[in-house]
């Protein structure tokens, strides 16, 4: 027999994972329909296909299911293992695949994107998960900005972290200028663009360290 679901936790049976999984999946339509502060549990769990009470089987509240929410969002965006799954190696094609995969992400999750920066605003709890997730982000990022140092191919005297986060927010706060605030910029001029100013804020260069001739 197996385990039952936790309450408001990690369900541990497949009809568990099902459920949660359909009640995020109904709390992603009903935030991006109805936003954070219209949004209903009710509506949620009809989406969902499940009765109310269910819900709170595996969650606590509102706040909770925006979190999952914005976890699933978050992980979407993150682009993982894109090198093995692209077989890229230059680090210019990289920054540019990678820069792409977020942005076309953005972009089809706009109206999410901006609800999360809403409530950020006014949910310390949500704000700091959000750092937190940023901040991994960035790690993420700094480590490849050193094994770019180690081999001559970035400017040695930048702190990898400060630059990882300063051209990381760069590119989320101009994707939420375009696809939030509808500032119009076509799409391949934003990331060519933004691929720039992270080659030029690098100072990328060739392997060996040489500045490669300009295009």
């Amino acid at each position: 027999m197996s385990a039952p679901d936790s309450a408001a936790g990690a369900p541990r049976s497949a009809r568990g994972e099902r459920t949660r999984a359909a009640l995020v999946a109904g709390a992603r339509e009903v935030f991006e329909r109805d936003g954070y502060l219209d949004a209903r549990i009710v509506d949620i769990s009809k989406a969902a296909g499940v009765a109310s009470g269910s819900f709170y089987t595996y969650f606590e509240g509102k706040e909770e299911i925006f979190a999952a929410v914005a976890a699933q969002v978050r992980e979407e965006m993150l682009h993982p293992h894109l090198r093995e799954r692209t077989g890229i190696t230059d680090t210019r094609a990289m920054i540019d695949a990678s820069n792409r995969e977020y942005l076309r992400a953005y972009r089809e999750n706009a109206r999410l994107m901006g609800l999360f920066e809403q409530v950020a605003q006014v949910d310390p709890a949500f704000r700091a998960v959000r750092l937190d997730r940023g901040n991994a982000f960035a790690q993420r990022n700094a480590g490849l900005i050193r094994q770019l140092q180690e081999r001559g191919e970035a400017d040695p005297s930048l702190d990898p972290l400060v630059t990882a986060l300063a051209l990381s927010n760069m590119v989320s706060r101009m994707a939420y200028v375009v696809y939030v605030l509808e500032q119009r910029i076509p799409f391949e001029r934003l990331v060519t663009t933004l691929n720039q100013i992270w080659a030029n804020g690098l100072q990328l260069r060739e392997p060996g360290g040489h500045t490669p001739p300009s295009s």
